[in-house]
């Protein structure tokens, strides 16, 4: 494929990508895997994460880095999951990172306090947004102060080292916890709804019922590790056409009836009507 053509690809998968704030698949590729960049950013992801932080041995740190600058100063677009702040690397990376044409945001690994995501924002130039990454029990218990620190523009949960900080299951019920305190810490802020931990499991059976569980408790994105799962998160995480379909008829027969409450459950189903209009118009779902 000639530049010209990648180039073309590249803009035209641009114009119709689902921005940051509403994005539902959100897909980690490893900084190594320079080959797999410019599938991914044409994939049918909302948004594609260039992974230098747990994805990279310490050894291929400079050149994962390097990798993604490159790319990004060639024309390619993603956002970026960078080190923990605590480390050396962290300073690395947003050195080479701040002003990098194409970068539409980081990642904060591990984060665990408000001035993290502070002094990540302000070191990339006061501009990119940060998404604090919360994979820890100090981190989840603090997600409102992380929420409302300057440059937070959607939280994320790292659930694997969540478990393995806390030595909980990978069950509804032990989620349960971090996922509500995500979900109350964004609305508290005035975030997006949180984007959940990545389903391991390949097996789409798998990864439906965790998509599910997730929206359940108020999420409304997911990180994932396979190419092939974006697809099944993006319509899991999307009202369906029935859904929207009820949405547009209740607010049809509003309006058509002089916008009068008849009783109390009409504010919280004009409330949801009017979110699944918002979300189907941006995902570009027809009513049933």
């Amino acid at each position: 494929m000639s530049s010209n053509e990648l180039a073309k690809q590249r803009a035209d998968r641009e114009a119709l990508r689902v921005g940051g704030h509403d994005a539902r698949a959100w897909q980690l590729v490893s900084a190594r895997q320079v080959e797999a960049f410019d599938p991914a950013q044409l994939g049918k992801a909302d948004q594609i994460i260039l992974d230098i932080e747990d994805a990279i041995d310490t050894s291929f740190k400079d050149q994962a880095r390097e990798n993604v600058v490159t790319w990004l100063q060639g024309g390619g677009q993603a956002w970026v999951r960078i080190n923990d702040w605590t480390t050396p690397e962290w300073r690395h990376d947003v050195a080479a990172l701040a002003g990098v044409p194409g970068l539409k945001g980081v990642m904060l690994a591990k984060a665990e306090a408000a001035e993290q995501v502070t002094d990540t924002f302000q070191r990339l130039g006061g501009e990119t947004p940060v998404i604090p990454l919360l994979e820890s029990a100090l981190g989840i218990e603090d997600a409102t102060d992380i929420a409302r620190a300057r440059g937070a523009y959607r939280l994320a949960f790292g659930s694997g080292d969540y478990r393995r900080d806390t030595g909980a299951e990978s069950t509804p019920l032990a989620m349960a916890y971090p996922r509500t305190k995500l979900v109350l810490a964004s609305r508290i802020a005035g975030l997006p709804g949180p984007v959940d931990g990545p389903t391991v499991d390949s097996r789409h059976t798998v990864l439906r019922e965790q998509v599910g569980d997730a929206v359940a408790m108020g999420m409304t994105g997911k990180l994932c590790l396979i190419t092939d799962q974006a697809a099944v998160i993006n319509e899991t995480m999307a009202p369906s056409p029935s859904d929207v379909a009820w949405a547009f008829e209740f607010l049809q027969k509003f309006e058509e009836g002089g916008r009068v409450i008849r009783d109390g459950s009409d504010k919280p189903r004009l409330a949801r009507a009017a979110t699944i209009k918002r979300r189907a118009e941006v995902f570009r779902i027809q009513p049933a």
